[in-house]
């Protein structure tokens, strides 16, 4: 091949090329032509690098080919810019939809637990079963509360809030088997029913509640809110409705994909009460209040804002761009 007569030959349609790609806005006969000089353009590419190679002619053809390319299948939008419509629309969205599993899940734990701490302390047996008088009362009169205080609070808090973000981000990966969220929600009713019986047969059932209600308030809802994140996925692989079971899991999925996000956020805000608020040596009012208010604004956030979003039209869901293509449709 002689490149400089090639390029020569070529030049006014790769210049052509240059112009089509730095516009803005097209006709439909613009349109039309760039896509057509666009094809033309990778073909001689294609004969350049395969005849002579890596030369300053393919390069520059290469960069047209990439910025023409730009002008018809379009950029993502700038990262940044989503920011605001994740926290405004998308995240609430999400949450909104699943209020009710969420319900349904903080009932099943308060019945679950419930009926531990009614068996536990209604059998002498059963709670000896959980150690003998002198370990429960070192956990009634030290573990339970030296807990919170075992640590540094920034150590703590980062402590707690890894742990708890872990647990949600597995509830909302592994919803899908059907049987690990159950198993989560159930070991946690378990775990809280037969901790509260155990100080209230020693006569701790205040301080047991007044050390749990500053942080647990928010920090259970967001875990009842990744239990239901798991088992909407779940069920959007059982029942699709009228969608595929791809759609059904895709859409879904990436909604709940900001729910993992959001609870991120929620856990560490649980996490700083938990290590600086529980132990701190305040007004039990005053610690149950801040408690309270970070409860309140979360489902403020969840219920309030959420549901605004949803009527506006918002699922959670990328927009129907970002989100791509529904299924292969054969051209």
């Amino acid at each position: 091949m002689d490149l400089d007569a090639y390029s020569a030959a070529h030049r006014d349609d790769w210049d052509r090329l240059a112009a089509l790609g730095k516009k803005r806005a097209f006709t439909g006969g613009e349109a039309d032509e760039l896509i057509e000089r666009y094809q033309a353009g990778a073909t001689q590419l294609s004969a350049i690098k395969t005849q002579a190679g890596s030369t300053a002619e393919g390069d520059r053809l290469s960069i047209l080919l990439s910025t023409a390319r730009l002008r018809f299948t379009g950029a993502g939008v700038n990262v940044l810019s989503q920011i605001p419509r994740f926290f405004v629309v998308q995240l609430p969205a999400a949450l909104y939809r699943l209020r009710w599993l969420t319900l349904a899940v903080a009932v099943v734990t308060a019945v679950v637990a419930g009926l531990y701490a009614w068996w536990t302390l209604g059998d002498q047996q059963v709670l000896a079963n959980f150690g003998s008088d002198e370990q429960l009362k070192q956990l009634v009169n030290h573990d339970f509360v030296d807990y919170y205080s075992s640590n540094p609070a920034a150590s703590f808090t980062g402590q707690v809030w890894t742990n708890n973000a872990w647990i949600a981000a597995q509830c909302i990966a592994f919803g899908i088997v059907g049987l690990y969220v159950p198993v989560i929600i159930l070991q946690n009713a378990q775990n809280i029913g037969v901790t509260g019986a155990v100080m209230f047969a020693y006569g701790k059932g205040d301080v047991f509640f007044l050390y749990i209600a500053p942080h647990g308030l928010l920090e259970l809802t967001s875990i009842f809110v990744a239990a239901a994140a798991g088992i909407r996925i779940f069920w959007a692989w059982i029942a699709p409705g009228h969608r595929t079971r791809g759609q059904a899991l895709a859409e879904d999925g990436r909604a709940l994909f900001a729910v993992a996000i959001g609870l991120v956020l929620s856990l560490l805000a649980s996490g700083l009460i938990e290590g600086f608020v529980t132990p701190a040596p305040w007004p039990w009012p005053v610690k149950i209040g801040i408690g309270v208010l970070a409860l309140a604004g979360f489902l403020t956030y969840m219920l309030v804002l959420g549901r605004r979003a949803v009527r506006s039209g918002a699922t959670g869901d990328l927009d129907a761009f970002e989100a791509g293509a529904r299924r292969i449709v054969a051209g």
